[in-house]
């Protein structure tokens, strides 16, 4: 069910930014493998993958540092680098599109041509994940087309919930903050929207929804058919 927190016009929006992880795909079995591979090339006891899980959503920088924990800056940058060497080999070994992406990305896309040319709706990704797995994911899984700008968490020089990359976007498409909505399953989405001044959109079924408490979206939605009949 659809679930508005603050009542915006969809109508108006005439972009949308999602997250990758956890909004767009299910990565999270790839990260996990490729976090305990580190671990274990490095002699450190693996970690469930739970608690793997808990540790996504701010970069890969962060999720190798957590995942290590107490360890020198020597050993935090070999491991990023072993992290980032193995992922990149494995990202697609169990990662899924989730059910009804696909579908819902073509519908918003098939709306447009009953839209007026300004008002066309544009699309893009602001992820955490670097930007060349980001974009290579995206891209194996058919879905480049729908995106006019695919950024990862290396593209500038700050990441999520930092408005920087966000407002790059902004400028890129000439799109009004408040004509445009994130979309992602994390309160580190919803801060990148507000902090930009854009309206924001919580998915229930990805990563981090438990977190959505802590930062209410304007809209809380449970399913991609949802977002399609939100923006329709």
């Amino acid at each position: 069910m659809i679930h508005f927190l603050r009542h915006f016009d969809p109508r108006r929006i005439r972009l949308l930014v999602f997250d990758l992880d956890g909004t767009l795909i299910d990565s999270r079995l790839d990260l996990i493998h490729s976090v305990n591979a580190t671990l274990r090339h490095f002699n450190r006891p693996e970690l469930e993958g739970q608690i793997i899980a808990s540790y996504v959503g701010d970069g890969a920088p962060a999720l190798v540092s957590r995942a290590l924990g107490d360890a020198d800056e020597i050993l935090h940058r070999e491991a990023l680098q072993y992290f980032l060497g193995y992922y990149r080999l494995h990202k697609l070994d169990h990662t899924t599109v989730y059910e009804g992406i696909p579908e819902m990305l073509a519908l918003l896309a098939d709306a447009n041509a009953q839209r007026a040319n300004d008002l066309q709706r544009l699309m893009a990704i602001l992820s955490n994940k670097p930007v060349n797995p980001s974009r290579d994911i995206v891209h194996a899984f058919g879905l480049s087309d729908f995106f006019v700008h695919i950024y990862g968490g290396n593209s500038f020089s700050t990441k999520k919930p930092d408005p920087l990359g966000m407002r790059h976007i902004l400028r890129e498409t000439g799109v009004p903050a408040d004509e445009a909505l994130m979309i992602g399953d994390s309160a580190v989405d919803v801060l990148t929207g507000q902090n930009a001044g854009l309206w924001t959109c919580g998915v229930n079924y990805g990563f981090a929804p438990h977190t959505l408490a802590q930062v209410p979206p304007d809209v809380l939605i449970e399913s991609p058919r949802e977002l399609a009949e939100l923006l329709r």
